[in-house]
């Protein structure tokens, strides 16, 4: 695949600051021109002035850390947990016979419902939301794993298995490298879905983080602290789904990547 021009990625920014700056100035100046209330929709500049306020009273970079740390500890928890089902599953058609069907209940389940039940067993710690998160987390990466190692070409196995290789020498040099696209695909999914499940969890029973800073928020009727909260929380997810794709761009390097296309 032919790499794309420098100019269409250039272009591409440009569109994407453009857009950009068209949003904040509707989201300034629209709601008043419209006569929408601010307590409704606040203009940005009230956003922006109570950022600082959160900065300095509500120690918005400190709930932010927390929330922070709880994603990437229940987003690494539930990816190692999902990868080691998902290949196990995959290399033992027995034991996926006879744990799919609790495998699926699990994730039919709604992850909300755990929430409280995690924070009577635990309390107002870390380990309710860190848990909902690891639940979250799970479920896409071990199915993304899974459905790699169903998809493998039966004549590579064979192949393999041809050299007299070990079933761990199998799994090294084939059905693992061979599952590594449609793993970073699940841990991209995986990224944004731990924000989801730290918040859940930190609304439910936190008495630290944004899911905290958002319920208080709302209990002040404070609609622009409402709205710091989900831009900061938007950023936090931006920030997961940009790491797994720099590693998965480490780590892939092989594989040539999407190129710009100029419509």
């Amino acid at each position: 695949m032919a790499a794309a021009p420098r100019g269409s990625g250039r272009s591409a920014l440009s569109g994407s600051l453009a857009l950009l700056a068209a949003f904040a100035a509707a989201w300034q100046w629209l709601p008043g021109l419209t006569g929408i209330p601010e307590f409704i929709i606040p203009p940005l500049s009230d956003v922006i002035v109570e950022a600082g306020r959160m900065v300095r009273v509500e120690k918005l970079l400190f709930h932010t850390g927390v929330t922070l740390a709880e994603v990437v500890i229940g987003f690494i928890l539930g990816s190692l947990l999902g990868m080691i089902v998902g290949y196990g599953l995959g290399v033992s058609p027995t034991a996926e016979m006879v744990l799919s069907p609790y495998i699926l209940a699990m994730q039919i389940a709604p992850k909300v419902a755990f929430a409280p039940l995690f924070v009577m067993w635990f309390g107002y710690t870390i380990y309710p939301k860190i848990l909902v998160a690891v639940l979250i987390v799970f479920f896409p990466v071990m199915v993304n794993v899974l459905g790699a190692m169903h998809t493998l070409d039966r004549d590579m196995i064979n192949l393999v298995r041809s050299f007299s290789a070990t079933r761990l020498q199998l799994f090294w040099k084939l059905e693992f490298p061979a599952s590594m696209p449609p793993l970073f695909s699940g841990l991209r999914i995986a990224s944004t879905l731990a924000v989801i499940g730290v918040l859940v969890g930190e609304m439910v029973g936190g008495n630290s983080g944004l899911g905290y800073l958002l319920v208080f928020g709302e209990g002040q009727a404070n609609t622009a602290m409402v709205f710091v909260t989900i831009v900061v929380l938007t950023v936090i997810g931006i920030l997961a789904y940009a790491a797994v794709v720099a590693a998965e761009r480490a780590v892939l390097h092989y594989m040539p990547g999407r190129s710009l296309e100029t419509v």
